[in-house]
């Protein structure tokens, strides 16, 4: 049964976001008051255990405007928009960046059912129209607050939040076998190569840059436009997710081809993320992602083939030791960012012997074939929720 829908600022105590540190004088911490970024919100939970910065309580009690409370609901507004999650109810204190929305329900709004709701279709082509779209897209605290969501008696907002948990739960499964399967790349790198961190198989190390004939090779900044298929396809620094993988956007490079002619990805290129809450995200380009250019958060590097295979420096991104590495890197800059000439001169990488390299390279071919089957049965999962999703807000589950 179709509701009038209602602003979501009419039934939220607090919409607001917070702000970056730095930018107001204060500094980054080794330990104290976690201090969450997009990358913390993931699968519908909020992770405050993993990637986190920290600031000290003098620096929290600052930033009032950015409190979070237990209960609260976090979207993320910029680069990745539309990601959502529940701070768990134990949670102590906590604060955050620009890029996450604080949303406090009212007691007449269901926690989890509004935390579904904006990862539902509808909240999702909402903030699509909304937002503003460049290499790095946002949403506005306005647009945000004049969401509109079908409020049905609370009852029914448990009751749907209810099934649509335990369909996400199939799912979860499917996406933790798929993760055991990705983490035997890591293994295979480990086993192979050892921690690039402590080198124990004493291999050389060379910085990036000794070891690509493209080295730091910023992308363009001309606008997105709608997708043609006479022209290639626009990769910024949303289109890549976390674990590495592309998500084909529907867009390509506007302005003349001489602005961007010389930046087509060929087989083999890393891009780097230079810059906000995805810095130090990584992509490895194939051709069998089609004719692709590469926007201007975002770094090229093309290891030479007889020194670095790409596999491997893209496997090597995937280490806790370059994990450490970017995060250092964070903590002593205003805006979160690293720039080609760190990436080149300041990453330094372990080189295995060739044949080893190619070994593993082979070994990487093996497991991306079991991740092809497992991801296929995940997108069917993951379509019969969304069709599930759609009838649930609608009224007619």
């Amino acid at each position: 049964m179709s509701r009038k829908p209602t602003r979501l600022a009419d039934i939220s105590e607090i919409i607001t976001k917070g702000t970056t540190p730095t930018t107001l004088g204060f500094k980054f911490v080794e330990s104290g008051v976690p201090f969450l970024r997009v990358q913390n919100i993931d699968g519908g939970s909020v992770n405050y255990g993993r990637d986190t910065l920290f600031i000290d309580e003098k620096t929290h009690e600052a930033l009032k405007r950015s409190q979070i409370k237990p209960g609260d609901v976090l979207v993320s507004i910029a680069g990745t928009i539309g990601r959502a999650g529940i701070v768990p109810d134990d949670a102590s204190a906590l604060n955050c960046n620009q890029a996450v929305a604080i949303v406090r329900p009212t007691k007449h709004l269901y926690r989890p059912f509004l935390r579904m709701w904006l990862e539902s279709a509808d909240a999702q082509r909402q903030m699509r129209r909304a937002m503003v779209t460049g290499t790095i897209s946002n949403l506005s605290l306005t647009q945000v607050r004049n969401l509109k969501i079908q409020l049905p008696p609370l009852a029914e907002q448990r009751r749907i939040a209810e099934v649509l948990d335990r369909a996400e739960a199939l799912r979860a499964k499917r996406r933790a076998a798929l993760a055991q399967v990705n983490s035997l790349t890591q293994s295979l790198f480990l086993d192979l190569f050892g921690d690039p961190a402590a080198n124990p198989k004493g291999w050389p190390v060379s910085s990036l840059a000794e070891v690509c004939s493209v080295a730091g090779q910023y992308g363009s900044n001309v606008p997105a436009i709608e997708f043609s298929p006479s022209l290639p396809r626009y990769i910024r620094i949303t289109d890549i997710h976390s674990e590495g993988k592309l998500a084909l956007g529907r867009v390509s490079p506007g302005g003349t081809r001489a602005n961007w002619s010389d930046l087509k990805l060929e087989d083999g290129d890393v891009l780097f993320a230079r810059s906000g809450a995805t810095v130090g995200k990584t992509y490895r380009y194939s051709s069998l992602d089609g004719d692709c250019v590469f926007a201007g958060y975002l770094i090229r590097f093309r290891p030479k083939p007889t020194k670095l295979l790409s596999e491997v420096l893209f496997h090597f991104t995937r280490t806790e030791a370059y994990a450490r590495w970017v995060v250092a890197r964070q903590r002593v800059v205003a805006q979160p960012n690293i720039n080609a000439k760190q990436y080149g001169a300041e990453l330094n990488i372990p080189l295995p012997p060739l044949d080893l390299q190619r070994e593993f390279a082979r070994r990487v071919g093996s497991v991306e074939k079991l991740k092809t089957v497992q991801r296929a049965s995940l997108a069917e999962m993951d379509a019969l929720f969304a069709t599930l999703q759609h009838r649930a807000f609608r009224g007619e589950l």
